[in-house]
């Protein structure tokens, strides 16, 4: 997916952000918002977002001296996100279709997002998840598909996230590929996050090989895209993974919250929908 004009204040904001969770130096922070300024003519439009999110992010650490400014964020959501665990699992386990619950949990997760916003509510978008219509679901293929694999290839998004993604590897019950960020950028989940979530527990962690806050190619491990050339099911989780994987030819199933009017309209929703998209899989 393809940047935007509209994405630039964002990746603004962003930055400024991160900056402010790193440090309160008002002038690191305006030498910050200075050195963006001037790299912005290296912003190609035809770069995914999270390109873009890669040096943005590199700049932050550059000016700000802090490699992980969203490290006590991204332990906290995980600490809350395993307070909920255990009545989710119940929730889940007393459905009528507790596969569809579970994903439904998963994509309610992906509210825990600070790339998005600095705030967001988890019951409300766990409520919201188990009552809305999918504005996009394509579930009959994904159990097609689930019940014809022999493994998964699951690329992971946001710490905190996890643990609800934890919830539909469990529900899956299929031998799990669990793929983290290799650097912290944002709060997207590297290993020690996952682990954290006790992902571990469920799934083989790896790492994607990249610093983006998604999955970018050309930015990742050959080991990880020889993974997702040889996945015969593979789930991705969040708006980064889709902007990085939806112009590519693999067979995906993208599992996320439109949290951005951009990509609502790219794959033709309204902001705020829940989605459930295969690509390349049939549907």
């Amino acid at each position: 997916m393809k940047s935007y004009l509209d994405c630039i204040p964002c990746f603004f904001e962003q930055a400024l952000r991160a900056g402010r969770i790193a440090t309160d130096d008002e002038q690191v922070l305006k030498q910050l918002m200075d050195e963006l300024g001037k790299r912005l003519h290296q912003i190609s439009l035809d770069n995914t977002p999270p390109e873009t999110g890669r040096l943005i992010y590199r700049i932050v650490r550059e000016i700000t001296g802090n490699s992980d400014p969203f490290q006590e964020l991204k332990h906290q959501s995980t600490r809350e996100a395993l307070a909920l665990y255990p009545s989710l699992k119940r929730t889940i386990e007393e459905s009528d279709d507790s596969l569809l619950t579970a994903i439904r949990i998963a994509i309610a997760g992906n509210v825990i997002d600070f790339g998005a916003s600095a705030t967001f509510d988890i019951e409300t978008a766990i409520k919201e998840a188990l009552e809305n219509d999918f504005a996009i679901c394509d579930y009959s293929a994904f159990k097609d598909k689930l019940a014809e694999t022999e493994e998964i290839l699951y690329i992971g998004d946001n710490a905190g996230e996890t643990v609800f993604d934890r919830l539909l590897i469990e529900q899956m019950n299929k031998p799990v590929t669990y793929v983290v960020r290799e650097k912290p950028v944002i709060n997207d989940a590297t290993i020690e996050d996952a682990v954290q979530a006790g992902i571990d527990q469920v799934a083989t962690i790896v790492s994607s090989g990249t610093d983006a806050p998604g999955a970018v190619l050309n930015t990742c491990s050959p080991e990880f895209r020889e993974m997702l050339n040889q996945s015969t099911f593979t789930i991705a989780k969040g708006q980064g993974n889709y902007e990085g994987l939806s112009s590519e030819d693999y067979s995906i199933f993208f599992l996320l919250k439109a949290k951005c009017q951009i990509i609502a309209n790219d794959i033709g929703v309204i902001k705020g929908d829940i989605i459930l998209k295969g690509m390349n899989t049939g549907t």
